[in-house]
């Protein structure tokens, strides 16, 4: 604390500021630090352009859908599968694609588990996002 001398002699007491401004310009320094790391906006998912093809190529189906039955059968596309061949196939189907998104679903009645490996075989074949199709998004 600071002293100055006030009218008539007598003291008044201050307060010494300058460690209270130390402080601030070391918070502000690090403000100024931290504020560049901090991420900004969102991730997005852009279309990629078409690659260009020959005319008679057949068209690609734009979404796969992965469906898994009650009675262990397997379906890409309404296309019918197996387990062992389910890895092999996603991964010829997204060999040349840009965007690796693929959807799983299921009947009600199917076991967690079952809907748990077709993702991990998703995965695994090269799928890097994979969606769930409910009841109701299907009903729509």
């Amino acid at each position: 604390m600071g002293m100055d001398i006030g009218a008539k002699g007598s003291s008044m007491a201050t307060m010494n500021v300058v460690p209270l401004i130390d402080i601030l310009l070391v918070l502000i320094i690090i403000f100024m630090v931290i504020t560049p790391l901090t991420p900004k906006g969102l991730d997005v998912l852009m279309p990629q352009p078409a690659t260009a093809e020959p005319p008679n190529a057949a068209p690609i189906a734009k979404t796969i859908v992965v469906q898994v039955f009650e009675t262990g059968k397997l379906k890409i596309n309404e296309e019918d599968a197996t387990w062992d061949s389910l890895g092999v196939r996603l991964s010829d189907v997204f060999k040349e694609r840009a965007e690796k998104v693929a959807f799983v679903q299921s009947e009600d009645g199917v076991r967690f588990f079952d809907v748990a490996r077709a993702i991990d075989i998703m995965r695994g074949s090269g799928v890097e996002k994979v969606g769930l199709i409910t009841a109701k998004i299907a009903g729509q």
